[in-house]
């Protein structure tokens, strides 16, 4: 999904985005906000790692990727971009991008890092078709490498800014790539940047392919942010896997109120707008059950 990236980052990603550190609005880069630790800590299997928390099963949830705001006092969990900073005594959830690139910073990618974008057979950028977003290049080991490094900085980010877990989106590019990548692939990466994340004590949570859930649980993921998962038919292979740690977002009326029917009472389902806008914005909608 689109995610607007304020303009102080911007520069900071043109000028050199691995080592920079800059001020943007709402961050607490470097801080220690609190954050919620309900949830049952556990070592990593990755090595190395320190020793992370998971978020309560069954717990409020709130996604707030297009904007933070001050959440419900019964709201547990938040979920927001890794350039926000966390909301106080919650547990909290990173949003980072990390199969596609965002709208605004294409240039910087295509002066920068050309060949970690996905290209046809004629040269042409392969994108996403439904949010316009560049889809990165994970096909070999040396790309998925060098997109990890540039991940990382923003797990690190999320880390160091007080946040408890990390949601990897759309690992599903493969499905959208002209066959030009593979599940594989996108695995291999996905097994990249887990392993960072939980050397820095983050939870990481799956984001899309709900076939494949079992499989990714087995490469690391601890947890799952299910968009959809009720229009989609696809919210049983999730809590097949994850049981209560299943985030759950509809966006239309009739799929939350079939969802919160079906799992309401054994996983967090809320209902938000589509473009996730902040409460006290036209078109904002949260509801949960």
């Amino acid at each position: 999904m689109i995610r607007i990236l304020p303009a102080g980052l911007i520069a900071c990603v043109t000028a050199a985005l691995l080592s920079c550190a800059v001020a943007v609005p709402g961050s607490v880069a470097g801080s220690s906000a609190a954050a919620g630790t309900s949830g049952a800590a556990q070592p990593s299997s990755a090595a190395g790692a320190a020793r992370i928390t998971l978020p309560p099963a069954n717990a409020q949830f709130d996604y707030q990727i297009g904007g933070p705001y001050k959440p419900l006092a019964s709201t547990r969990i938040v979920d927001r971009d890794w350039h926000e900073a966390p909301a106080a005594g919650k547990y909290n959830v990173c949003y980072v991008n990390a199969f596609q690139t965002q709208p605004e910073d294409e240039a910087w990618w295509t002066s920068n890092h050309p060949g970690l974008l996905l290209r046809d057979a004629n040269g042409v950028l392969v994108g996403d078709p439904e949010w316009g977003e560049i889809i990165l290049d994970t096909r070999t080991a040396a790309k998925r490498s060098a997109l990890a490094g540039i991940m990382t900085h923003f797990i690190a980010r999320c880390a160091s800014s007080g946040f408890k877990a990390v949601e990897l989106d759309n690992l599903d590019t493969y499905t959208r790539s002209n066959g030009l990548l593979s599940y594989a692939a996108n695995r291999a990466y996905a097994r990249l940047l887990i392993v960072a994340g939980h050397k820095r004590g983050l939870a990481m949570a799956q984001k899309n392919t709900s076939d494949k859930s079992k499989d990714l649980k087995a490469a690391g993921f601890d947890f799952a942010v299910a968009e959809e998962c009720q229009v989609y038919g696809e919210c049983t292979a999730y809590t097949a896997v994850y049981g209560g740690r299943v985030f759950e977002i509809e966006y239309t009326d009739a799929a939350f109120k079939a969802a919160c029917k079906a799992r309401g009472r054994s996983v967090s389902v809320i209902r938000r707008d589509l473009d996730v806008v902040p409460r006290g914005t036209s078109g904002y909608r949260y509801l949960w059950c």
